[in-house]
């Protein structure tokens, strides 16, 4: 038998699908932190009135969020591929009509657009790796990358943010997506395999994905809410009450349908429910640290956008270091469940550090130790907390999951910040009428809250402590993404 020596390499052609699958990853994670540096520029250019300048934000979170779990289970039922090449499609061209635009109104119908493009890509983004690097080590080295892209971008998007709107215009930041999503999506036709995909021939659970993307999408819609009205209001309480009801409507339909839309098998998976609820307490620290610091450091330490950026470079460092296969090392050797614990402790304990600053205190070397040490943390806390999340999930439900992982992320983020944001507000009121002077004021709302987040990745340690726990798990029916044990 002739062997094709014409043929890639298998091994060769997997990395290079992850690097397409990363790359239309970090421009996602970029774009959810490099409109918040813009944010400014953008209210001067096309004189808007703050509740306006809010949904440039609030309606690419409402999509992304909503359209989750539906573009998760499509992936598993047409195919991975397809639906990720389809949300980078959307993605860039949505980004294309963003940074055209000179209108309001189409700018933010234009970031409801991209939210639905990030959504469907990021939905099977770890279906796809975890499905292209069946064996644990090779698994593990590709969470690595997954886990740069993802902790890394978010900074870096700081950083683009404040470089493009100081130096050129708020255009460019949804300009630059372009050639990115015209390399990715030819490079992503070419090396990515399509996923075995049942179809649609035994029909499609219609009525359950469109009770899921609205409540979701209510969902978002009430927690983004909460940032601006008191929690009781109508505002907030109306959206989150409809949701709750038709997600509670959802459930008994999916338990009666033979097709459902969300197998409710996927919610037994117990690494996948456990890692949900601590990723939730994980990113509330990890949010008070991009959302206050920002806010910090250019209130009380005068830095600029391109400051505040470079500010956040020490954490991203450290992540990419560790990220070469420090982090994978350490989860080969004392397993994923240790390393977990020992990360979400050194974020607790940059944390804690952030809370007791100075405002005078200088960049060099107590910020800058702290933003070491939260990259400490952070390198060693997602990528076993990805491990385990995904490592007892079916391979038939690998975009279901995959879904799950991002929307617990997505609603921890704003449900965590609303919190804080409150927390911090409320704190700072009360030192006012102590007669503290404004800036100490806002100061200490702002520390406040950064310890109110190390007791949340606290409790999330305690979880994870208890509930993650390496067990042997008898065979399933359905072959599994990962043999190993966590």
């Amino acid at each position: 038998m002739d062997i094709d020596t014409t043929a890639p390499r298998p091994s060769r052609r997997r990395w290079i699908a992850l690097f397409a699958v990363l790359l239309g990853q970090f421009m996602l994670v970029l774009d959810a932190t490099v409109v918040n540096v813009a944010l400014p520029a953008m209210q001067a250019d096309l004189h808007l009135p703050q509740a306006q300048l809010t949904w440039i934000t609030n309606a690419y979170l409402i999509a992304f969020g909503g359209f989750l779990l539906l573009f998760g289970r499509l992936g598993d039922l047409l195919g991975r591929r397809r639906i990720f090449l389809l949300g980078l499609g959307v993605f860039t061209l949505a980004s294309a009509a963003c940074g055209l635009t000179h209108d309001a109104t189409t700018l933010i119908a234009a970031r409801f657009l991209q939210g639905i493009g990030a959504a469907a890509s990021a939905a099977v983004v770890l279906a796809i790796v975890a499905i292209e690097f069946p064996e644990p080590a090779e698994r593990t080295r590709a969470m690595s990358g997954y886990m740069f892209v993802s902790v890394s971008g978010s900074s870096v998007g700081l950083l683009l943010g404040g470089a493009l709107t100081q130096m050129v215009d708020w255009h460019w930041i949804f300009l630059i997506n372009i050639p990115i999503g015209l390399f990715g999506i030819p490079l992503g036709r070419a090396v990515l395999r399509e996923s075995p995909a049942p179809g649609i021939r035994n029909g499609v659970d219609v009525t359950g994905a469109i009770m899921v993307t609205a409540a979701a999408m209510l969902a978002v819609y009430a927690l983004v809410e909460g940032s601006n009205h008191a929690w009781t209001s109508g505002a907030v309480l109306v959206p989150a009450a409809i949701a709750l009801i038709t997600l509670a409507l959802f459930f008994v339909l999916e338990a009666r349908i033979a097709n459902p839309i969300l197998p409710l098998r996927i919610l037994r998976v117990r690494s996948l429910m456990v890692t949900s609820v601590v990723r939730g307490f994980m990113i509330m620290g990890m949010y008070a640290v991009f959302f206050f610091g920002s806010l910090e450091l250019a209130q009380t330490a005068g830095f600029g956008p391109l400051d505040v950026g470079l500010a956040f470079l020490p954490m991203t460092a450290t992540v990419g270091i560790l990220s070469l296969g420090l982090s994978a090392r350490l989860v080969a050797r004392f397993g994923a469940h240790r390393v977990l614990l020992g990360g979400m402790a050194l974020i607790a304990l940059a944390l804690l550090s952030f809370a007791h600053l100075s405002p005078s205190a200088p960049y060099w070397p107590w910020r800058f130790g702290s933003y070491t040490l939260l990259g400490l943390g952070a390198g060693n806390s997602f990528l076993p907390l990805l491990t385990i999340a995904m490592s007892e999930v079916p391979s038939a439900d690998a975009g279901l999951g995959s879904s799950i992982v991002n929307l617990s992320q997505q609603l921890s983020a704003a449900v965590d910040l609303a919190l804080l944001a409150t927390a911090a507000s409320q704190r700072t009121d009360h030192l006012r009428a102590d007669h503290v002077t404004s800036a100490e004021a806002l100061v200490g709302g702002y520390h406040f809250a950064y310890t109110l987040a190390a007791i949340g990745v606290l409790a999330g340690l305690t979880v994870a402590a208890l509930f993650l726990r390496p067990r042997p798990r008898p065979r399933e029916q359905a072959t599994p993404l990962s043999s190993s044990t966590v």
